[in-house]
């Protein structure tokens, strides 16, 4: 009983890594190609709108994408259903991208005013910790390491193509 245990932890443990794994590798790319985005004219207003928000107006916010995005992962598990499976697919990982990029550039902007929640910081410091800890232990793993060689070596072999 106690092997299975384990091996559930484990799997929990590694799929809940890949999830904090792509939130990692698209977090700050997706936050700044939306910060570019919020340059125009029109949307640098809406971001200091945003700024200024007050600390649970700033929650609410910031939890709307999700809550926005659910009736859109509700379509793709139909598609899904539908036996569109690729299209069904589709949808989910557009609707993540999109929803990552979204709740990473609102995290930006609301940061400070959902820090002056009491219960938010105490929260986030922890999850901070946690998250910081599970991404040491996976980029200390073989495969990461491994996956760093190889891509290293891919991007050597680019620009020497490039080069010629």
């Amino acid at each position: 009983m106690q092997l299975a245990i384990r091996l559930l932890k484990s799997l929990f443990s590694g799929l809940l890594a890949l999830l904090i794994l792509f939130e990692e590798w698209g977090w700050e790319p997706l936050q700044r190609a939306l910060a570019w985005v919020g340059r125009l004219p029109g949307l640098r207003w809406l971001e200091r709108r945003i700024q200024a928000l007050p600390p649970y107006a700033a929650l609410t916010l910031f939890l709307l994408p999700t809550v926005l995005l659910l009736p859109v992962k509700l379509l793709a598990v139909w598609f899904i259903g539908q036996g569109q499976v690729l299209s069904g697919t589709l949808v989910i990982l557009l609707a993540k991208l999109v929803g990552t990029a979204l709740v990473a550039r609102l995290f930006r902007l609301t940061q400070p005013a959902l820090m002056q929640l009491a219960w938010f910081a105490r929260l986030y410091t922890p999850w901070i910790d946690w998250k910081e800890g599970l991404l040491m232990q996976v980029r200390a793993s073989w495969p990461w390491r491994l996956g760093r060689v190889l891509k290293r070596r891919l991007r050597q072999r680019w620009r020497r193509f490039k080069i010629r």
